[in-house]
């Protein structure tokens, strides 16, 4: 069954053309991940289907019927509205029936002398009705995943990141039958986003996803929209499948380039004769020689030029850190800790939004000086800190300016060196990009150019603070290579597990209450760690529970032979439904499912994991018992 349907779609901004007469459909039940540059047209594709943006031509629609939400990049909300009343500004009968409990309910609690008890009782009828308790629970299930506990708290006071997060809560708890997210991980910690992840694979939705997270792609997704070179691309399976065929699409496209520029040499010397006799047959070959030609001029906006920069000469001595610690009021932010850096060392930094992994950040770099102990820097160490803050620059400035101000040429080493433009170039500023004017660059394309004033200047020591946030794909891809590289100390605080994964040595775990951990090994290793620990952890305290039942009589710890049984049977029955799970997991990557086989999938799936789970659970019981 159709969801959405593209017909013909263009749209350019003065001369910038961004799509030319693309069309595309999404079905029930697919789950489409939207990659594209910044600046290629992603976040305008997305306002024209919502009808916040109209296009130059052609046209979309919704199936009628459906419900559509669409969680914006950037959201608004009225500032006075607390959140749980935001979150509820909806007209579904299941939302407007809560809503209307929760305001009677604040009239009992505040006025109960003048409250209307028979309105109460006929609003706690209509909430068992509708099954209505469930969703109040689950309202307060997904504000606190999303780590938002003030229910009460006006929009005003909350930081961009709390109100991305309430935008993101009202659109799961809306339930639309189909979801436009736009960068939805941007702003949320490596467990909500794991979090998010889980339940939009466990969840039967239609749905058009934008976002830079590569793991995220990998797993929610089972189709992939590219827009490049004003044309839309389809791939028909998860974010890997997607890269293979990309790549065989490119080899292709420069196959039939570097064919049609063999024969445009022979065609070229045609046209030099200038022929004189212009019959119908000539004509047409001069007409095919002009395609011919536009055809052998078509370039691929690719980049793979290597870059190893050079940075400042480093001491013997890096960075060391001793006994440091910062309190903020009563709350202990960061608690005795101490490391010393090494040469051309990679760290990477995660933990929960507001434990303390900037605040690290500052008292390093010098910008916040801490509570107690000591920061030594080496005589020779140079910072590059990349904030998460906007780049501070006038907007009336030219891309080309604002590098240019820092320096007309960087070093790269071995006597050689690249301009400012080349290295523009280098990070996905064409020629004809470079003499806008920073006001008319996206988000994501300001980011990129702070991130160039930040290492433009060649520093030996790298911070860099969230720099992922609305870069696109390709550009994270440029990025990393150019960091691997990097020949100075780095340190990156990142919710991307893919960035963190492909660059980082080891990782400081923010843990809360001023406790910073040191892991020797990457985010998903750790991750896996972590994983195996809390399964040891359930497994002690099953056993001490049981225990004090157990008295002196160890023969009640011994399986029955039925019990020995159902342990052989257990085993077999996992490995058929892991074998299963996995089959089922491929079928729904693979692109070739109808909608109606992508439902019918999606819901064995959910069944397969569901039994396996209760088969694991009960094979751990019979475990531990013997």
């Amino acid at each position: 069954m159709n969801y959405f349907q593209a017909d013909n779609l263009s749209k350019s901004y003065a001369e910038k053309l961004l799509f030319e007469n693309i069309s595309f459909g999404i079905d029930m039940g697919q789950k489409v991940g939207l990659i594209a540059r910044n600046g290629a047209g992603k976040t305008t594709l997305l306002n024209i289907m919502t009808q916040k943006d109209i296009p130059d031509s052609g046209n979309c629609n919704f199936r009628k019927g459906i419900r559509v939400a669409f969680l914006e990049q950037n959201p608004e909300f009225a500032p006075q509205p607390s959140v749980i009343q935001t979150i509820l500004n909806d007209d579904s009968p299941l939302i407007s029936t809560v809503r209307e409990y929760e305001k009677e309910l604040q009239k009992h609690e505040k006025e109960p002398e003048t409250a209307n008890t028979e309105r109460l009782q006929k609003l706690i009828s209509k909430m068992d009705e509708l099954d209505a308790w469930n969703m109040e629970a689950r309202i307060k299930q997904v504000l606190s995943e999303l780590k938002i506990d003030d229910f009460d708290q006006p929009i005003g006071q909350l930081s961009g990141g709390q109100i991305k997060r309430v935008a993101l809560a009202k659109i799961l708890i809306e339930e639309a039958d189909f979801i436009i997210m736009d960068e939805p991980t941007n702003h949320l910690d490596l467990q909500m986003i794991e979090w998010l992840e889980d339940y939009l694979n466990k969840q039967k939705l239609t749905l058009l996803l934008v976002t830079h997270d590569r793991y995220f792609l990998d797993s929610v997704c089972n189709e992939i929209l590219e827009l490049a070179e004003g044309n839309i691309y389809r791939y028909k399976g998860n974010y890997a499948y997607f890269l293979d065929k990309k790549q065989e699409r490119e080899d292709a496209f420069m196959a039939n380039t570097e064919r049609a520029k063999n024969l445009l040499r022979k065609e070229s010397e045609w046209m030099r004769r200038q022929p004189k006799a212009r019959t119908t047959k000539s004509k047409a070959r001069i007409e095919a020689f002009h395609k011919l030609k536009d055809l052998a001029s078509q370039q691929l906006s690719t980049q793979n030029t290597q870059i190893i920069m050079q940075s400042a000469r480093m001491g013997k001595k890096i960075l060391e850190l001793e006994k440091v610690s910062k309190k903020f009021d009563e709350k202990q932010i960061i608690h005795d800790f101490s490391y010393i850096f090494k040469r051309k060392e990679k760290t990477g930094i995660v933990g929960m939004n507001g434990t303390g992994k900037t605040t690290l950040l500052n008292i390093i770099t010098g910008k916040l000086v801490s509570d107690t102990g000591s920061v030594t820097t080496g005589e020779t160490i140079q910072f590059g800190y990349f904030t998460q803050d906007d780049i501070q620059v006038n907007d009336n400035k030219k891309v080309i300016d604002v590098i240019k101000d820092i320096a007309e040429s960087i070093s790269i080493g071995k006597g050689e060196s690249l301009t400012a433009s080349q290295f523009l170039m280098h990070f996905s500023f064409p020629y004809a990009a470079q003499n806008d004017f920073v006001r008319k660059l996206s988000g994501g394309e300001k980011r990129r150019l702070h991130l160039l004033t930040v290492l433009m200047k060649n520093p030996n020591f790298l911070i860099l603070d969230e720099p992922t946030n609305d870069l696109d794909i390709h550009t994270l891809n440029v990025l990393e290579d150019f960091l691997e590289d990097f020949p100075g100390c780095l340190i990156i605080v990142s919710h991307d597990r893919y960035f963190l994964d492909n660059l980082v040595d080891h990782i400081f775990v923010f843990e809360g209450d001023g406790k910073i951990k040191d892991f020797p090994g990457n985010y998903t290793e750790y991750k896996e760690k972590k994983t195996t620990e809390k399964l040891l952890i359930k497994k002690e305290e099953r056993t001490v529970v049981e225990k004090p039942q157990l008295k002196t009589e160890d023969k009640s710890r011994k399986l029955t032979f039925k019990e020995k049984k159902e342990l052989e049977s257990l085993e077999e029955e996992i490995s058929l439904l892991e074998t299963q799970k996995k089959e089922l997991l491929t079928n729904l990557n693979s692109g070739k499912l109808s909608s109606v086989e992508l439902v019918e999938t999606s819901d064995q799936y959910a069944d397969v994991d569901k039994l396996l789970e209760e088969k694991e659970f009960r094979w751990l019981e019979l475990s531990e018992k013997m």
